[in-house]
């Protein structure tokens, strides 16, 4: 079977789990913790980084900085992980889902403003397949009615917005608060794993205490504080140095991975891309103002039954392909809680798109026979 994924290794990640442990800090926060932290802020301008457990708990740790309070209102699109929307949840918001785009599974810019209202606190814009949101009409709307934007770059390492004015920022940098995530799935990875950006400097130091158990903790490690105490609510969200020594070889080879990637996406684009247009489907969106960090290569089905035609073949010819989000406004838990708009965009990409396999170890004629048994 040609998984959907498979994890890469750099051969590294054992040697610094090794030396993490032989420190006799294993706890977090300790050398590789720091050493993960100022890479990220020094390479791509995040003004300061913490390491989490997982992106849900990144974007838990920003519904706790923004105050979020039992009915408030947070606007996010559909068509995105569960994780999204729980963090809100889980501090009594009210979730008001907004459609995808014609032309990409990511948020519908500019049906945001209408969906504003007294109560609205913030907007999560997810980076879907790590390409760009339009930031720019993201930010323009959230200042006008000075509500929060916070980014879930889940997928979205190491790619970029390309503003109005030219200027090139890597995405996690724009909002006031963005999460990452080093997930198995992702470009580079940690097993589990996430992050935490502040770009607000007026979260910098409740951020930290938040991440330390609502103590002050790390001010007292740097000698700010003769001793440290219960200041603020706050979890375990920071993980153990054994997660952030796995990350840093990682780190050590992000560019090396995200060439190959890129060539691997490629690959897909460059054969697949008339076949797409023979048939009905929609091949990968990169918007003007985006780059593209391969985190996912898909295909846009004209229907349902194309697409499960399509995943039952890949799957007889043992290469596994799989759909995506299922549409949250009609989920189980929160389809009673949705206000009865039709998403229709959102329920069009739950229905048709499907993820076809794209990892780091992925080569040429492995890809070439997915390639043939697509066609085909």
């Amino acid at each position: 079977m040609i998984p959907f994924n498979k994890p890469y290794l750099t051969g590294k990640e054992t040697d610094y789990i090794k030396d993490a442990v032989q420190s006799g800090k294993i706890s977090g926060n300790g050398k590789y913790t720091q050493m993960c932290q100022h890479f990220f802020e020094k390479t791509y301008g995040f003004k300061k980084c913490l390491l989490t457990t997982s992106c849900t708990d990144a974007l838990e740790m920003a519904a706790i900085l923004i105050n979020i309070q039992p009915g408030d209102e947070v606007i996010m699109p559909s068509y995105t992980f569960v994780s999204t929307a729980n963090a809100f949840v889980l501090r009594g918001a009210k979730i008001v889902f907004a459609d995808s785009r014609k032309d990409h599974p990511g948020i519908d810019e500019d049906a945001i403003e209408s969906l504003i209202t007294t109560k609205t606190k913030a907007i999560v814009a997810v980076h879907y397949a790590g390409v760009a949101c339009d930031m720019d009409k993201i930010m323009s709307v959230a200042d006008r009615y000075n509500i929060y934007v916070i980014e879930d770059a889940a997928q979205a390492i190491d790619s970029y917005y390309i503003g109005k004015d030219g200027i090139k920022k890597a995405l996690g940098s724009i909002g006031h608060l963005a999460a990452f995530s080093f997930h198995e799935t992702k470009n580079i990875i940690s097993g589990e794993g996430g992050m935490l950006t502040i770009n607000d400097p007026q979260f910098e130091s409740r951020a930290e205490i938040i991440w330390e158990k609502g103590t002050n903790r790390s001010s007292f490690f740097r000698g700010e504080v003769d001793k440290y105490g219960w200041v603020d609510m706050g979890s375990s969200f920071l993980p153990s140095e054994i997660i952030a020594a796995f990350l840093w070889a990682q780190i050590e080879n992000i560019q090396g991975i995200q060439v190959k990637r890129i060539d691997r996406w490629n690959i897909y684009y460059e054969n697949l891309k008339e076949w797409g247009l023979e048939n009905q489907i929609q091949l990968p969106y990169i918007p003007e103002f985006a780059t593209n960090n391969s985190h996912m290569f898909y295909l846009i089905c004209k229907d349902v039954n194309q697409r499960s035609k399509i995943i039952s073949l890949l799957k007889r010819n043992d290469i596994l392909a799989v759909f995506h989000y299922l549409s949250l406004h009609k989920s189980p838990f929160y389809k009673d809680k949705h206000d009865g708009r039709e998403l229709p965009r959102t329920d069009f990409y739950s229905d048709c798109l499907v993820r076809l396999p794209l990892y780091y170890e992925l080569e040429d004629d492995l890809i070439n026979f997915i390639i043939e048994k697509i066609k085909s």
